[in-house]
């Protein structure tokens, strides 16, 4: 007679089945991705890796799209990845080949918000950590447990975490594998605010839809100048900025914008 975890992983597979592992909803210019295997804590496979960076590359092109927000179905973020995905490449080269989606995510031009709506570990906290800003909910933990399992960060974790809340703590949470409540997180910088878990998606989508009403090519220019210039002497990034500022002033968006100025109403801005 089968056990009960046995009967368990069958009908969580039987309910799988036919699912998909993200889901994407376009709203007008925002574009919302959501991690789909609540069951599962939304941790990563091959098959949600694969569907991602579909849907990633899709919005990517997507000129209509202005805002992305990411975030998990159910009460965790993403734990990690999957257990079982570590057996299913030859080598560990493949397995990062095609496991790995931060990196599409941090090349986007558009802003992606982070909706943290629970636990984000290991590859979910990387994924995180390449979006450009991180809202979490007041009951969310953060780690990065790799070390324990004698694996490193494989997603960008190493470089990102860094970049964002400085060497010494970073080397403190991967050396250790420290979790860190939702508090600790903001403080260090790790997340830009943190609200209770129901009023989460609210908060997240007033503020992307403010964004998408901005003018999306000085939001992608601001992104690119940022991102770009941290990994340019302080020269070169100045001379970028000033590249993007006066390339933002040859589109129909500025004029539209100082228009809307003149006759005191909003900007209807069209991406041009």
């Amino acid at each position: 007679m089968p056990s009960n975890s046995l009967l368990k992983n069958l009908q969580n597979l039987i309910l799988s089945m036919g699912e998909k592992a993200v889901l994407f909803e376009k709203r007008e210019s925002v574009g919302i991705i959501t991690l789909n295997r609540s069951e599962q804590k939304n941790a990563i496979t091959a098959q949600t890796a694969a569907e991602l960076k579909e849907i990633l590359n899709k919005v990517g092109w997507d000129s209509g799209i202005r805002v992305i927000l990411l975030t998990g179905k159910g009460e965790h973020f993403c734990v990690g990845t999957e257990t079982e995905a570590y057996s299913s490449f030859k080598t560990r080269e493949e397995f990062i080949n095609n496991l790995s989606v931060a990196s599409i995510i941090g090349s986007l031009t558009q802003p992606v918000i982070a909706a943290i709506n629970g636990n984000a570990f290991g590859q979910g906290l990387e994924i995180a950590l390449a979006c450009d800003l991180r809202i979490s909910s007041k009951d969310a933990l953060f780690a990065m447990p790799q070390i324990k399992d004698n694996e490193i960060p494989f997603d960008g974790g190493t470089q990102r975490l860094s970049r964002l809340v400085g060497r010494t703590k970073a080397l403190e949470m991967i050396f250790q594998g420290l979790t860190l409540n939702a508090e600790e997180a903001q403080r260090i910088g790790l997340v830009n605010s943190i609200v209770p878990v129901n009023e989460l998606m609210l908060t997240a989508l007033k503020m992307v839809e403010d964004l998408a009403s901005k003018g999306p090519i000085a939001l992608r220019h601001a992104k690119e100048a940022v991102m770009k210039g941290l990994d340019m002497t302080l020269e070169q990034g100045l001379r970028l900025e000033a590249d993007l500022y006066l390339l933002l002033h040859t589109t129909k968006d500025r004029t539209e914008g100082i228009t809307a100025f003149r006759e005191k109403r909003d900007p209807r801005f069209e991406g041009e």
